[in-house]
């Protein structure tokens, strides 16, 4: 079954066709990031206007690239949440509109779901159950993984997700956004100790995040007289190793409290070698495997979009033309009795979540 699918959902306008939920014949993506350079970040109306121009050109290339053309389409597949509301609203117009011409169904898929399924694209042995870190501009969220389509939402993020965090410190240092990869050149470049950062909620008992504190310590510290004199790549090395830290921490708990023997990581911020690399050594020490996909399916691509609508096709019916954008679209239910660490003798139980 070959499947076009289409993804929008934030600055990344994104097409691709797959065969059988694997067989990536094309995946094409062209990014929005010079339209932002002079404010920082993400402008929604620039990016929606910009998928716009750009989503039509980007599926011709990808047809081309899979050498088919629409009538050689069994499926069509689109992100419909969650996201920017005008960006998700491109891609949901065009992908309704060939659907109508085509007469070809439509499957309508969740971002996270489709980051979740990233990962199990290129890696067959990742085993279910497993944890799934998904870490990116929009959401880090954890998640227990029971089969497709069948997940609990251990935790996300209270405030800023870890990639808005690393835009922001990195736009605080003068180098712009986004700032993944900036951050990641110059933690890699220091050669001294750098200050100490807080780690929010790493000991809250629960599986959340919080980044925002850990952003604005940072931005603070570059504004003292400390901060002015020491070293960007020594305070990138910090920010880093703290976010790392709390994401390798509360997914390696979740492992531990869940049983699952498998971690996932996916994600733009799963691009992030340092991350990868302590979230291994840490597992590996506990004898437990971690799973990414190559970079090209770790940030927002079509891909995975077409190859988990191979799977929507025999669990789920197709969407029909009352199909909307949902930016605040969820995933999974809250478990709340996998969300706490076991208490030990005499201390104080911590309450679970209210799912």
């Amino acid at each position: 079954m070959t499947i076009l699918g289409f993804e929008t959902s934030f600055d990344d306008t994104a097409a691709a066709v797959v065969r059988n939920g694997t067989e990536i014949l094309s995946n094409v993506m062209a990014s929005q990031v010079d339209l932002f350079k002079d404010f920082g970040g993400v402008v929604p109306e620039i990016a929606s206007r910009a998928h716009i121009q750009m989503l039509l050109p980007v599926m011709h290339r990808a047809l081309s690239k899979a050498e088919l053309t629409l009538g050689d389409m069994d499926a069509l597949a689109v992100t419909y949440g969650p996201g920017l509301v005008g960006s998700l609203l491109v891609g949901v117009s065009v992908a309704k509109g060939l659907s109508y011409a085509l007469g070809l169904s439509l499957y309508a898929i969740n971002h996270v779901e489709a980051h979740i399924y990233a990962p199990l694209m290129t890696n067959p042995e990742l085993e279910f159950p497993h944890i799934c870190l998904s870490a990116a501009g929009g959401h880090t969220s954890l998640y227990l993984v029971k089969s497709l389509g069948d997940y609990q939402m251990l935790g996300g993020t209270r405030d800023d997700a870890a990639g808005e965090a690393f835009d922001k410190v990195s736009v605080a240092m003068g180098k712009g956004c986004p700032g993944g990869r900036a951050i990641e050149q110059l933690a890699a470049q220091s050669d001294q100790e750098g200050p100490s950062f807080p780690r929010p909620m790493m000991k809250s008992g629960d599986y959340d995040f919080s980044f925002s504190g850990l952003k604005t310590a940072v931005v603070r510290y570059l504004e003292t007289p400390e901060g002015r004199q020491s070293s960007l790549e020594a305070t990138a090395a910090a920010f880093q190793s703290a976010a790392v830290d709390l994401m390798v921490s509360k997914t390696l708990r979740a492992a531990r409290n869940s049983g699952a023997r498998h971690i996932s990581l996916t994600g733009g911020v799963a691009c992030n070698g340092y991350l990868y690399e302590q979230l291994k050594a840490r597992c590996e020490r506990k004898h437990l495997r971690v799973f990414r996909p190559p970079a090209s399916l770790c940030t927002d691509n079509a891909a995975m979009v077409a190859g988990l609508a191979f799977h929507k096709h025999r669990l789920d019916s197709p969407a029909g033309l009352e199909l909307n954008a949902d930016p605040g679209l969820g995933l999974g239910k809250t478990n709340p009795t996998l969300l706490v660490d076991t208490p030990r003798q005499g201390s104080r139980k911590t309450r679970p979540r209210t799912p």
